[in-house]
């Protein structure tokens, strides 16, 4: 068994991740407009006949955009909380939407979907795991302080999307105003790229394969600086900068011991 990932886009601008096997995916997020979805994941050769739900983890707009003309367009079923629902003004189906537990397990096909809380400033914020019977591929991104759910759920994942979102110094002496430097660095705001790299080094399990690197700030950081922070302690594991312009490849996740490979 594996799992097929990809970023579709990673950033302020629209957050949208993709998991899937060879006979259905979900997405987590639907941050970019529809048409925009459609055309990367054609790009990539994924189809959406294969996407059977969407997982919101919170209302803010980068995480919201596309949600109402996808699930339109497709009849997909929406899993998000009722104050995340609430929280982004969203409009939907009634007989789409669905509410969700944190760690109760929702089964999407052979897929199974689990959220838990985060730290963000935000009404409702969760992060997910998607795992088939054997690959756990974690989705950990809005995260304002590395707490112990996103640890625990760390340690068992395959494969990872995890915020770095911004560098230390380049926020401190960045033109941002001291209010929204506090709010990102906050403890309800964003993950730095230190605190993601002592998850990473800290609570990586020896069976991770891949790490995609996600939501990083345009003006706040840069993506050269993460890739060869994060190589340097890489010790076998594929880390990938996840983009703010365009898709990633598609990565196929295998359980422990059988090697991982790109698909595009």
């Amino acid at each position: 068994m594996s799992l097929l990932i990809t970023s579709l886009n990673s950033g302020s601008n629209g957050n949208c991740y993709y998991i899937g096997n060879n006979s259905e995916a979900v997405l987590v997020d639907a941050g970019l407009s529809c048409r925009e979805t459609e055309k990367r994941m054609l790009r990539l050769g994924l189809s959406m006949d294969k996407v059977k739900a969407v997982f919101i983890s919170h209302e803010h707009i980068d995480h919201i955009r596309g949600i109402t003309v996808i699930t339109k367009k497709y009849r997909l079923p929406v899993y998000i909380t009722p104050g995340t629902l609430t929280g982004g003004r969203l409009v939907l189906n009634e007989q789409l939407v669905s509410s969700f537990t944190a760690y109760e397990p929702v089964q999407i096909g052979g897929l199974s979907v689990t959220a838990f809380p985060k730290l963000h400033d935000a009404s409702e914020p969760h992060s997910f795991i998607v795992s088939n019977q054997e690959v756990n591929i974690g989705v950990f991104t809005d995260i304002g302080a590395p707490c112990e759910h996103v640890i625990r759920h760390f340690q068992q994942c395959h494969a990872a999307f995890l915020e770095a979102n911004y560098d230390e110094q380049m926020l401190e002496q960045g033109r941002y105003p001291y209010y929204l430097k506090n709010r990102i660095r906050g403890g309800k705001g964003h993950l730095s790229n230190k605190q993601a790299l002592e998850i990473f080094v800290n609570h990586r399990p020896a069976f991770m394969s891949h790490l995609l690197l996600s939501h990083l700030s345009q003006d706040n950081n840069n993506p050269l600086l993460v890739q060869e922070l994060f190589d340097e302690h890489a010790n076998g594991v594929k880390i990938v900068v996840a983009s703010r312009y365009a898709e990633t490849a598609v990565f196929q996740i295998h359980a422990t011991g059988i090697p991982s490979c790109e698909m595009v």
